[in-house]
């Protein structure tokens, strides 16, 4: 919906608002006419519930107002005397339309008593606001985040719980306005859609106090998401930008750089990259053993036990061997008397992103990143690069559809919407992601770039970490070296535990030495 649609539908809402109310509020004492006037019939109507005028705010909070509008009704059938599980039904069910029969046909014979309250509905009324308050910190500040996969193995494991902050680089408002509070594209269980496609907001994002800046870790919603359940594939299908499924990687290259990457090696706007402390890069390799003798099985258990080089598979050849690892690992490999030499595994060739066939996830580029105000050239080799710059991502808000214009190619030229088009002016910064172990993840090598308006925040602190292994003991599964421990940072990982743990002691001993005095 464009501006001026939701204006509309916004003083539509209002008028409808004011025609199905408006005896409550002269019932409690209000004129008629403010139960139609925007903001001001909100501002009125918590005085007549007898709640806080400030918790207006919520009313005009995207997603929160789905819980606080339908408390509103409650509330209103309450101090009217008409708070039966029947009357709660009935205005849940018709969304809100029951009051309207209660205003034409039964309000005459309600009485308004502000101060009506009962122990189950104030109960109720306490944790529908316990509900609003988690959901504008999930919405709107910080949100748990689990890594599901593989992909920055060794920086972030399997199994880590982060609480990643949307404040940094500007909390983004949610686009999709109906759906499930703290529920992600699919309901658990019934594993059907946890949204409606329409009405959606446009692109709006709050100022962040810091920029995306090379070697971030960053939480974003894939942009190539046409699935419909994750892991799940399906035929393609449109999903808002919200509802993509959630991804996790290093932002290797920011709006502006240019990328490449030899033998394994990345190169940033010409330089060898240098990674924070934390980052611990994997490749894979081809091991060969001197004269095709296999590695014995101690040498397998060694290197299992005392190096955790748990990804060993078969080579292409006898006596050669596939493994996952860091720079660490590969020198102790290197050292070891029957290796012969090491190669970088090459996979990925003919799938890289832009379609060239010579490229792999070893040997990429080089690539620009395109930032916001660049005038880009179209043309046969432009073309797989920018082609979804053009048809999905800068256009998002234009039509429920994955492809928002169309873009051809027909012979050396570009086409978008049937026009002959030499160049297009970028509308937002894009950024370069990737896992740090990068054999094992699938990232913008394979699909792209990725849009400002789809990330979603900077992870910041990992408040659980636990190993998914299942012949360990509950307690043996916990990395309590990694529980409250930060993302980011240099040198060694340290957990604040003990500390946080010692400030509740703290605070509970406090609160109930207070408590005792205050009662002496």
């Amino acid at each position: 919906m464009t501006l001026m649609q939701w204006f509309l539908f916004f003083i539509g809402l209002n008028l409808l608002h004011g025609a199905a109310t408006y005896k409550f509020y002269q019932k409690a004492g209000k004129a008629a006419w403010i139960a139609f006037v925007p903001f001001l019939n909100i501002y009125e109507l918590m005085a007549v519930v007898n709640r806080p005028k400030w918790w207006m705010i919520f009313v005009y909070i995207p997603i929160v107002n789905l819980l606080m509008i339908p408390a509103l009704w409650a509330q209103l059938l309450e101090v009217f005397g008409k708070a039966d599980s029947k009357d709660i039904w009935l205005v849940l069910l018709t969304l809100g339309l029951y009051l309207a029969y209660i205003n034409y046909v039964e309000i005459d014979r309600l009485t308004y008593d502000p101060t009506h309250k009962n122990k189950k509905e104030t109960l109720i009324g306490s944790l529908v606001f316990a509900i609003i308050a988690a959901t504008i910190v999930h919405t709107y500040f910080i949100q748990p985040y689990t890594i599901p996969t593989a992909s920055l193995e060794k920086s972030l494991l399997v199994g880590d719980y982060l609480f990643v902050s949307k404040c940094n680089y500007g909390a983004r408002l949610p686009i999709t306005t109906i759906g499930l509070p703290m529920v992600h594209d699919t309901i658990p269980i019934l594993k059907s859609r946890s949204y409606l496609k329409f009405p959606q907001l446009p692109y709006l994002r709050l100022p962040g106090f810091q920029k995306i800046k090379n070697n971030d870790i960053v939480v974003f919603n894939w942009p190539a998401d046409t699935v419909k359940y994750f892991f799940v594939k399906d035929l393609a299908q449109y999903k808002p930008i919200d509802k993509k499924s959630h991804y996790v990687k290093r932002c290797v290259g920011i709006a502006g750089d240019s990328l490449q990457i030899k033998n394994g090696v990345l190169y940033i706007n010409g330089k060898k990259v240098i990674y924070p402390d934390r980052a611990r890069l994997q490749h894979m390799y081809v091991v060969k053993t001197k004269d095709s003798m296999d590695f014995t099985r101690p040498t397998l258990m060694r290197l299992i036990k005392n190096y955790k080089i748990r990804e060993i598979y078969p080579g292409p050849k006898k006596g050669s061997y596939i493994m996952n690892l860091t720079n660490d690992k590969l020198k102790v490999i290197k050292n070891m008397s029957n290796v012969e030499h090491i190669k970088l595994y090459e996979t990925g060739k003919g799938e890289m992103y832009g379609g060239h066939k010579d490229w792999d996830i070893n040997n990429f580029g080089p690539i620009y990143i395109p930032k916001k105000g660049d005038v880009l050239q179209l043309n046969k080799e432009t073309y797989p690069f920018y082609k979804w710059i053009i048809s999905r991502y800068d256009d998002h808000d234009k039509g429920h559809k994955i492809d928002k214009h169309k873009v051809e190619l027909k012979g050396n030229d570009v086409y978008v919407d049937g026009k002959l088009t030499k160049t297009y002016k970028v509308k937002q910064n894009y950024y370069w992601m990737m896992g740090d172990n990068r054999s094992e993840s699938e990232d913008s090598r394979f699909w792209g770039y990725v849009p400002f308006d789809h990330v979603v925040g900077k992870p910041v602190f990992i408040w659980w970490s636990i190993d998914n292994d299942p012949s360990k003991k509950f307690l043996d599964k916990i990395r309590w070296n990694r529980v409250f421990t930060t993302v980011s940072g240099s040198g060694k990982r340290v957990s604040y535990l003990w500390p946080f743990i010692g400030l509740i002691v703290l605070y509970f001993a406090g609160a109930k030495f207070l408590g005792k005095k205050k009662k002496d």
